[in-house]
C-alpha cells in the first residue's frame, strides 16, 4: 500500500527535479553574458561567412537569367545543372579559362614561396640571432615592402624594365640605350621577382617573431652536451621555429595563387593569365556563375595546403620555448663575414626596398616619361592645373578633386574598418583563448578562417549579390553602392589576421587577473572593462596597425564593390594604371606610402605598435 501511494509521489519529484536542472542549466547557459556572446558571435559568423559560401557553392549548380537562350527551352532560372562546371573542366574554352592560368598560378605560387621563406627566415635570424650592426634601422627598412602595396612594386618594375615594344614608353633602363628583353620585363620571372620581393616580409616577421620567443636553455643544453653552432641550428632551433614557417608557407602561397595586382600589370599585356586574372575576367565579363566556380577550386587549394602543413606540423613533437630558467640566447658572432653579410643586406634593402619608392618617387617628375634629363624635371602630376597636350588635359593628382574625396573615403574605410576589425578581432582572441580545446573555441577559430581561404575578388562578388538588395525578410536594406557595404566586407574578409592578432594577445593575458576580480563581486561586463581590455591595449594597437596597412592598399577586395562616388585611392591608381597614365597613378602610390609610414610611426611612438606580435609571435 506504501509503495503504490509513493510511486507516483517519487515520479513527481523525479520529473520536478529534471525541470529544475533543466532550468537550472538554462539559467547557467542564459544568465552568462560570456555564453550569449559565444552565440551571438557564432551566429554572426554563420551569416557572413557560412551563409555567403554556401551561396556561392549553390550558385554553381544553378541556371542564371543570361543563360537561358544558351541553355535551350524548359529550362528556367534556378534550376539544377551542371553546364557551369562542364564548360569550367571539360570544354574547348577550359585550357584558357582554368588550366593554362592554374598551371602558372601553382608555378608562381610555390617559386614564390621557396624564395619568399628562404629570404625572410634568414633575414629574420640575422636580425634576432646574430650580432649585425644597425638592427633598428633593417628593422624597419625589412617591414617596409609590408607597407606598401604589391601592385606599387610592378608599377616600379615597369617604370625600369618596360620596352616601347609593348609598354608604348620606354623605361629607365631603354632610356639609357640597355636593350631590354621582354621576358625581363614581362611574364612570369619579373611578376616572381615581384611577389618574392613583396611577400618575403610575411616569413620576416613570423620567423623574427618565433626567433624572439625561444628561450636559450635549450640551445644551451645542446651547447654542454658538446653540439656545435650548426647542429644546434639544424636539431634545436629550426624544430621550434618549424611551425612559424610552415605558416609563412600557407600565407604566401594563399597569397601568390590569389594576388590580382601584380599578375595584372606584369602578365595581361603579354596574354600571361593566371588564375586571379581569370577569375576577374570572367566575372567582369558577366559570367559571374564560372567565376564562382573558379574561386571554389581555388578555395580547395588552399585548403588542401593549410591540412598539409597542418598535418606536418601536428605530426611533430611539441617544445616548450619558455621555461622558468635562462634568458634570451646569446647573439652569434658573424665573425669575420661580418662586413661582407651587412653590404649585402644593405645592397638587398637598396634595390627591393628603397630602390622602387625611388623609382617610382622619381617617375612622377618626369613631365615626359623615359626622358630621364634635369630639364625634364617636373611637378605637373602632382599640382598642375592641366595641360591639353598633356594626357588630354588631366589635372595633376592633388589639383584633381577626385583625389580628395578618394582620399577621405579611404581614411574613413581605413580607420572605421580597422577599428571595428581589431575590436571583433579582440573579442575572438578572447574567445579562442577563454575556450581553448572546448567545442565553442574550435568552431570560432574554424569559422574565422573560412575568408582568408576564399580569394578577394570573389569575397566581394559574393557580397556584392548578396547585399545589392534587402535581406533577412527586409531587415538588411540593399547595401550596394554604400559605404557600409565596403566596411563590412572589409572587416570580415579581414577577420583571420585580426582574431589571430587577438587571439596572440588574450593568450598573454592570465585567466587569474579575471578570477580575482570575479571573486570581489565584479561581473563579466565589468571584469571585460576593467582588467582584460586595459591590459590588451598594446595588442590592440598592433592589431589596429595590422588592419590598418592591409587595408589601406587594398585592391582586389574592393574592385567589384567601388561606384564613382565611393572609389579610393588604390582604385584610382589602379585606374590611372589602364588608362595609361603611369606617373598619376605613382602619385598616389607614393601618397598611400606616406600615409602608411606616418600612421605607423605615430602608433609605434605613442601606442607601442608591433606588427610581428599581431602576426601571432
Amino acid at each position: 500500500m506504501n509503495a503504490t501511494c509513493t510511486s507516483p509521489q517519487f515520479a513527481a519529484e523525479e520529473e520536478f527535479s529534471q525541470a529544475r536542472k533543466i532550468k537550472n542549466a538554462e539559467k547557467s547557459l542564459f544568465g552568462n553574458p560570456y555564453n550569449i556572446i559565444v552565440m551571438v558571435t557564432i551566429l554572426l559568423l554563420v551569416y557572413l561567412i557560412v551563409v555567403p559560401l554556401i551561396d556561392m557553392i549553390s550558385t554553381t549548380f544553378e541556371v542564371a537569367q543570361r543563360d537561358l537562350r544558351r541553355l535551350g527551352a524548359g529550362v528556367e532560372v534556378g534550376d539544377f545543372t551542371l553546364f557551369y562546371w562542364n564548360r569550367l573542366l571539360f570544354s574547348d574554352v577550359s585550357s584558357a579559362l582554368l588550366y593554362k592560368p592554374m598551371l602558372n598560378s601553382l608555378c608562381i605560387a610555390l617559386t614564390v614561396s621557396v624564395f619568399s621563406i628562404v629570404l625572410g627566415s634568414a633575414t629574420a635570424w640575422l636580425l634576432v640571432r646574430s650580432d649585425l650592426p644597425g638592427k633598428k634601422f633593417f628593422s624597419l627598412a625589412i617591414i617596409i615592402p609590408y607597407m606598401l602595396p604589391s601592385w606599387c612594386k610592378s608599377m616600379a618594375w615597369m617604370t625600369v624594365f618596360k620596352t616601347p615594344r609593348i609598354g608604348g614608353s620606354m623605361g629607365f633602363l631603354a632610356a639609357m640605350g640597355i636593350n631590354v628583353p621582354e621576358w625581363l620585363a614581362y611574364g612570369p620571372i619579373p611578376i616572381v621577382l615581384v611577389l618574392t620581393m613583396h611577400y618575403y616580409a610575411y616569413a620576416y616577421l613570423l620567423v623574427s617573431a618565433a626567433l624572439g620567443s625561444i628561450n636559450s636553455e635549450l640551445e644551451e643544453m645542446g651547447e654542454i652536451a658538446g653540439a656545435g653552432k650548426l647542429q644546434i641550428l639544424r636539431r634545436i632551433t629550426l624544430p621550434l621555429v618549424l611551425p612559424a614557417i610552415l605558416s609563412a608557407f600557407i600565407l604566401t602561397f594563399s597569397k601568390s595563387m590569389g594576388t590580382f595586382g601584380v599578375p595584372a600589370f606584369l602578365g595581361m599585356k603579354v596574354n600571361f593569365m593566371t588564375i586571379s586574372t581569370s577569375l576577374y575576367a570572367t566575372i567582369k565579363q558577366q559570367q559571374t556563375t564560372t567565376g564562382y566556380a573558379i574561386a571554389m577550386i581555388l578555395i580547395l587549394i588552399s585548403s588542401a595546403n593549410v591540412y598539409l602543413n597542418q598535418r606536418a606540423i601536428g605530426s611533430r613533437r611539441s617544445y616548450a620555448t619558455i621555461g622558468g630558467k635562462g634568458g634570451r640566447s646569446t647573439l652569434i658572432p658573424l665573425g669575420n663575414w661580418k662586413p661582407l653579410v651587412t653590404l649585402l643586406l644593405v645592397l638587398f634593402v637598396v634595390i627591393a626596398v628603397i630602390g622602387p619608392l625611388l623609382v617610382l618617387t622619381l617617375d612622377t617628375f618626369m613631365l615626359k616619361p623615359g626622358t630621364y634629363h634635369v630639364d625634364n624635371f617636373s611637378t605637373y602630376y602632382w599640382v598642375g592645373s592641366g595641360n591639353s597636350s598633356i594626357y588630354e588635359g588631366e589635372p595633376g593628382v592633388l589639383a584633381n578633386p577626385h583625389f580628395w574625396n578618394n582620399t577621405w573615403n579611404t581614411l574613413k574605410l581605413v580607420v572605421i574598418t580597422s577599428v571595428f576589425a581589431t575590436f571583433c578581432g579582440q573579442l575572438i582572441g578572447y574567445i579562442s583563448s577563454r575556450s581553448r580545446g572546448q567545442f565553442s573555441g574550435k568552431l570560432v577559430e574554424q569559422l574565422v578562417f573560412i575568408p582568408y581561404l576564399i580569394p578577394s575578388i570573389a569575397f566581394g562578388a559574393i557580397y556584392l549579390s548578396m547585399f545589392s538588395t534587402p535581406s533577412l525578410g527586409g531587415l538588411i536594406p540593399g547595401l550596394y553602392g554604400t559605404f557600409t557595404l565596403l566596411v563590412l566586407v572589409s572587416v570580415v574578409k579581414h577577420l583571420p589576421f585580426s582574431s589571430r592578432a587577438g587571439t596572440s594577445n588574450m593568450m598573454q593575458i592570465g585567466i587569474e587577473l579575471e578570477e580575482a576580480g570575479s571573486i570581489e563581486g565584479a561581473g563579466f561586463f565589468k571584469r571585460f572593462a576593467r582588467i582584460v581590455l586595459p591590459l590588451s591595449k598594446a595588442g590592440f594597437v598592433s592589431g589596429f596597425m595590422l588592419i590598418f596597412i592591409s587595408i589601406m592598399k587594398e585592391l582586389d577586395l574592393i574592385m567589384l564593390l567601388v561606384t564613382p562616388t565611393m572609389t579610393t585611392l588604390p582604385y584610382m591608381a589602379f585606374s590611372y594604371s589602364n588608362s595609361n597614365m603611369p606617373p598619376y597613378s605613382n602619385v598616389v602610390a607614393v601618397i598611400m606610402f606616406l600615409i602608411v609610414l606616418f600612421v605607423y610611426w605615430l602608433t609605434n611612438k605613442f601606442g607601442n605598435a608591433d606588427i610581428s606580435k599581431s602576426m601571432g609571435g
